[in-house]
């Protein structure tokens, strides 16, 4: 299974193999083309349209994405597993979570597995996503960054972007460092953005 397949598909196939693997699906956190591909504003990046064209495998995205999912990329309603906010997925033995974030767009989702959490552009080690694209949510944000601070402190963070010199850190640390945690309230929050 690979996440975010944008950019080089047929390098992520040929990776897989060589390893001895052959992927089996992708895993999807949201619609922007710097993780799936497509196009938007302009921009087309190759992703997962051309890795179903080599592998014919099937896109994991949550159901509120799908729509969004598929004017980007142009792929098919059958490309896609619709999934809802906590289902599982499972490769080989390996359970993998999913963790409904909206804010960011609306279908965003993190990947919880074995104490590790991929969450894409829903949280970063420095900040998070933005909230002023299309399907973006203020409020919706604040509310899925405190999903996230409940998980436990020593949860590994992969964020979908290296905007710090670290590439990942512990939910415990990034909630002592990261701005993003710095309001009390949700009131706070919104102040923050404007929109109090």
């Amino acid at each position: 299974m690979v996440v975010d397949p944008a950019y080089a598909p047929d390098e992520l196939v040929e990776i897989a193999g060589a390893d001895g693997m052959r992927l089996t699906g992708a895993l999807a956190t949201h619609y922007h083309p710097d993780h799936i591909g497509g196009s938007m504003m302009g921009h087309t990046i190759a992703g997962i349209e051309a890795l179903l064209e080599v592998e014919g495998m099937k896109v994991h995205v949550q159901e509120d994405e799908a729509e969004w999912v598929r004017k980007v990329t142009n792929v098919s309603a059958g490309d896609l597993e619709i999934h809802g906010a906590g289902d599982t997925v499972t490769v080989g033995e390996i359970d993998i979570e999913l963790v409904h974030t909206p804010g960011h767009t609306p279908g965003s989702q993190c990947f919880l597995v074995e104490g590790m959490l991929v969450a894409g552009d829903t949280l970063f080690l420095d900040g998070c996503g933005r909230t002023d694209l299309p399907g973006s949510d203020v409020e919706q944000m604040y509310d899925s960054l405190q999903r996230l601070a409940a998980l436990p402190d020593d949860t590994v963070l992969f964020p979908g972007h290296k905007y710090s010199i670290a590439s990942s850190s512990t939910i415990g640390s990034v909630k002592e460092a990261n701005y993003v945690y710095k309001p009390s309230s949700k009131e706070q929050w919104l102040t923050m953005f404007g929109q109090a």
